[in-house]
């Protein structure tokens, strides 16, 4: 990870694809861990540091995350994720190009829990939960397509579900229907940018993430 943004009471860092936000079955240290080191060292601090986690990216995602390191900043900003007033853009490398050049994807999906994916429907399920994003196409190289992605809802694999059910599987997302694994383990999509209101000093703040390795097509 790397710390693109800091101040007194959020931090913002750039995980790369093998990393995860939150603690699971695995054991393996998550970000939020990382953080608290990376706190604790730089300001020397004994006893416990706090960080709190505000939203979450899959682990073969890389880009930004957005940690709280205030009570009160972790409440502000959980009820901003619950109105939609973080807006998050993402960049994604696709094998196909899509069937236009920009629009909005609305399906409902259904998460398997046993299998760790969701399924897209066109039409309301029982259990599903609906899903909205926009995307357009601003760049293409010889082999790929590269689409920005503005969600609107924040579901268990969105992104990944929706594109592959427009026929635009992420490069290396096997899970979504691309043939091949990248060679790192990552998938091509990335939490390029975000921008909020600052929970407390109420400034506009607007970070963007450098481009991973495996964007170089792009780069």
């Amino acid at each position: 990870m790397t710390v693109v943004y800091e101040d007194n009471h959020i931090i913002i860092v750039n995980k790369t694809a093998s990393e995860i936000v939150q603690g699971d079955k695995t054991g393996d240290t998550p970000l939020s861990e990382t953080v608290k080191q990376y706190l604790k060292e730089k300001y020397q601090k004994p006893g416990n540091v706090f960080v709190g986690v505000t939203h979450r990216l899959d682990r073969p995602v890389s880009g930004l995350v957005l940690f709280a390191k205030t009570s009160k900043a972790l409440s502000r900003l959980n009820e901003m994720f619950k109105r939609g007033e973080v807006q998050k853009t993402y960049w994604a490398v696709v094998k196909n190009r899509p069937p236009q050049e920009e629009g909005t994807l609305s399906h409902w999906l259904l998460r398997n829990e046993k299998q760790n994916k969701s399924y897209a429907y066109d039409k309301e399920k029982p259990g599903s939960k609906h899903a909205l994003l926009d995307y357009r196409l601003i760049a293409a190289s010889d082999n790929y397509y590269l689409l920005e992605v503005n969600l609107k809802t924040g579901r268990h694999h969105q992104i990944r579900c929706q594109l592959s059910k427009m026929g635009c599987p992420i490069k290396g997302d096997l899970k979504y229907g691309f043939a091949r694994s990248n060679t790192d383990g990552s998938i091509c999509l990335h939490a390029r940018r975000i921008a909020f209101v600052h929970p407390v000093s109420k400034e506009n703040i607007t970070v963007e993430a450098p481009l991973p390795p495996s964007f170089k097509m792009f780069g």
